[in-house]
């Protein structure tokens, strides 16, 4: 069956389809959420090694005498702290202190820095930098430059050994480098949205294709599998990696996100930090937390919370955890509930019993 004609498609479509991927709309793309199942797919990545299409991620270059004055104007972190080949993971604002999206950012060179960001928000985080360029920076929307892979799990190591050169196989955590691998130029990345180590990989569309075989010729004897996007959401839930839309989006802070240790209002003036600086000194009065299910249920996105039988908050992201075996979820929450309170998730009208817990759920072993 083809994709249909209406929704965007990566360069590995194809691909998904010839493995028998169950595809879904994702934002406007035909994306694969799972091959074989998705609990499969889960442990592949935790236990040895999974391989992710990303290429719907959007990715915005930022180049010119000011480029890094750009970059500090937008983004929350302090840009002015990276070296040639590091990458940091900040935000973009508005000026009330929202998110537009959470966004990595790496340093090409003193006059260049590549953004990427979420797919669903390139064509707004694009319109969002150039409304608010002063600067001699010019700013190019780059998605249709580049297909994008990920390699995650504990033997991500192992297989891209065989594709990569000891000094880019080696590149620390949260750093990249421009070289090649398997024959392909490739931007490669140190960095993940599962919980385990990791890699992306940016590159040329036409070239996707062949990366993708290769990648999975060299994970066969580790027990690579193809993973789709249910996986991928499995994975970040359980390492409290947030999503936009769901623990972030225009009416959430990184205060309340818990995402505090990426903001530098010590760097100067940034879009919304005299809304994030009134915030802190007046105080915040919900803040994103875990909880564990007891009872009988599975929190979905946007349940209510209740403590005590009055409504508390809601649930940004829950389901089951194929690691820890338990259902768990992440939720809004007022700011003086102390962890292991009792709570109530109401699943179709029936409180189902939990317990707040501390994030992240799973970290993983160094």
């Amino acid at each position: 069956m083809n994709a249909p004609a209406d929704l965007l498609k990566t360069p590995l479509n194809g691909v998904h389809r010839a493995l028998g991927a169950k595809m879904v709309d994702f934002g406007g793309w035909d994306m694969p959420v799972e091959y074989s199942s998705l609990i499969e797919e889960h442990c592949a990545v935790r236990q040895r090694v999974g391989v992710f299409d990303v290429s719907h991620m959007g990715e915005i270059e930022v180049r010119g005498p000011q480029a890094l004055a750009l970059v500090q104007h937008v983004t929350v972190n302090d840009a002015s702290k990276l070296a040639i080949g590091q990458a940091q993971y900040s935000a973009l604002l508005y000026d009330h202190g929202g998110f537009v999206d959470d966004i990595l950012v790496h340093k090409v060179a003193d006059d260049e820095y590549f953004l990427c960001v979420n797919a669903s928000n390139q064509d707004k985080d694009f319109a969002h930098i150039t409304e608010h360029n002063p600067f001699q920076a010019t700013v190019e929307n780059a998605g249709p430059k580049y297909a994008q892979i990920a390699v995650q799990g504990q033997l991500a190591k192992n297989t891209l050994n065989k594709l990569l050169t000891p000094e880019l196989l080696h590149t620390k955590r949260y750093h990249f480098l421009d070289g090649s691998i398997a024959g392909v130029p490739a931007r490669i990345a140190r960095t993940g949205y599962t919980g385990e180590d990791g890699w992306e990989l940016y590159l040329a569309p036409e070239n996707a294709v062949h990366l993708w075989q290769e990648i999975l010729t060299a994970g066969t004897e580790f027990g690579i599998l193809p993973c789709g996007l249910g996986a991928r959401n499995t994975l970040r839930m359980e390492a409290a990696m947030p999503l936009y839309g769901h623990e972030i989006h225009a009416s959430i802070s990184p205060w309340e996100a818990g995402l505090d240790w990426i903001v530098k209002l010590d760097k100067g003036y940034f879009i919304g930090r005299e809304s994030l600086i009134q915030q802190k000194q007046k105080g915040i009065t919900r803040k994103l937390t875990g909880f564990e299910i007891i009872g009988r249920g599975i929190g979905r996105d946007g349940y209510e919370i209740q403590v005590g039988g009055v409504g508390a908050g809601w649930v940004t992201s829950g389901g089951p955890s194929p690691t820890l075996n338990k259902n768990i979820g992440m939720c809004y929450m007022p700011n003086n509930i102390a962890l292991g309170t009792a709570i109530e998730v109401m699943v179709r009208g029936r409180g189902v019993a939990a317990q707040t817990v501390p994030l992240p759920f799973y970290k993983r072993a160094k």
